[in-house]
């Protein structure tokens, strides 16, 4: 266990310095590679209806899922038979690219500079590698909320519930929730043709993320306390408006920042060119702005520093005990 928490430790540090470097083969982009090829497999050989798409989509997660977790377990017990010191290198590369701490505040970021230098085409472009929304005619102020709003949903989705994951499993563990994850962003859509075989990924999704997202929005709000954030707003936004979203987690963290930014988030957007409409989460105590993205950006830092201290001290609680 202690060589986890090692491990977790360095891979959480190493991401905060370094990110996701561009040209570098990622596994989550093998693992959409993957969902991909099966995705098509299975569309050829399982009957083209209802039933036939959503076990489809049954056995594509298992075939995705079980290889994202057997692998990296395989992969680490051949390394320890090696060296423990292997072991541990490869665990820390391995929750290192489990996180997305640097790479979510990079790419918000972009769209920040971009909307601070008037440039509202780049900051469409710029928007559009983060959201699934359809970007192309959004205004400055539609810009600048879909950022805050990936930024604040992938607080829980891209650093806190894999970090979560691998406090509990390690590597494998998050690989597992990693592939999970990027079934759901792949397939998890309401509309045709994803509606039948999305649906085993989108409820996967929900239930390993239903612990994560509700933790994450409490280390938020207190992390809206050390950075001196509208804290009375956050708590009341987040009670009043957490489940103001289809999915059961995506409003949980959205309704903690939009509360403690002071920003109404959400309401209807296009997806592939279908309006959805959905509901509004928070209230417009100010205009949504460029300015907004930083800040949204420090209370990411801020929670995912509080969520690992927290998971830090539980194994290291754990392990004293426990005396592993």
């Amino acid at each position: 266990m202690k060589w986890s928490l090692y491990a977790l430790l360095a891979g959480f540090l190493i991401d905060l310095i370094i990110g996701d470097p561009h040209g570098l083969i990622h596994p989550v982009i093998l693992i959409g590679k993957q969902i991909s090829f099966f995705e098509k497999l299975f569309r050829r050989i399982f009957p083209k209806t209802d039933r036939g798409e959503r076990a489809a989509g049954a056995f594509l997660w298992f075939a995705i899922a079980v290889p994202a977790f057997c692998v990296p377990t395989a992969l680490l017990i051949v390394c320890h038979m090696i060296s423990p010191y292997l072991r541990l290198f490869v665990e820390i590369i391995m929750c290192w690219q489990c996180l997305a701490t640097k790479s979510l505040k990079d790419e918000s970021m972009k769209v920040y500079y971009a909307l601070k230098s008037g440039d509202t085409e780049g900051a469409r472009y710029a928007v559009s590698m983060i959201v699934g929304r359809d970007t192309e005619d959004l205004d400055d102020a539609a810009i600048a909320r879909a950022a805050v709003e990936t930024v604040a949903e992938n607080t829980s989705d891209g650093v806190i519930a894999p970090m979560l994951y691998l406090a509990i499993g390690g590597g494998p563990l998050g690989f597992l929730y990693k592939a999970i994850n990027t079934m759901d962003s792949m397939l998890g859509y309401i509309d045709p043709p994803y509606k039948n075989i999305g649906m085993f990924a989108a409820k996967a999704d929900d239930a390993a993320n239903f612990v994560p997202s509700r933790l994450s929005a409490v280390l938020m709000i207190i992390s809206g306390v050390i950075l001196k954030m509208n804290v009375k707003n956050g708590i009341r936004i987040f009670l009043r408006d957490r489940y103001n979203h289809k999915s059961p987690n995506s409003a949980q963290t959205e309704s903690a920042a939009a509360g403690l930014l002071g920003l109404r988030l959400a309401g209807d957007a296009c997806y592939h060119g279908v309006l959805h409409k959905k509901k509004y989460i928070g209230d417009e105590l100010k205009k949504t702005e460029y300015n907004d993205i930083p800040r949204a950006c420090k209370l990411l830092y801020a929670t995912s520093v509080l969520a690992l201290i927290l998971f830090a001290g539980i194994k290291c609680l754990i392990i004293n005990l426990g005396g592993a």
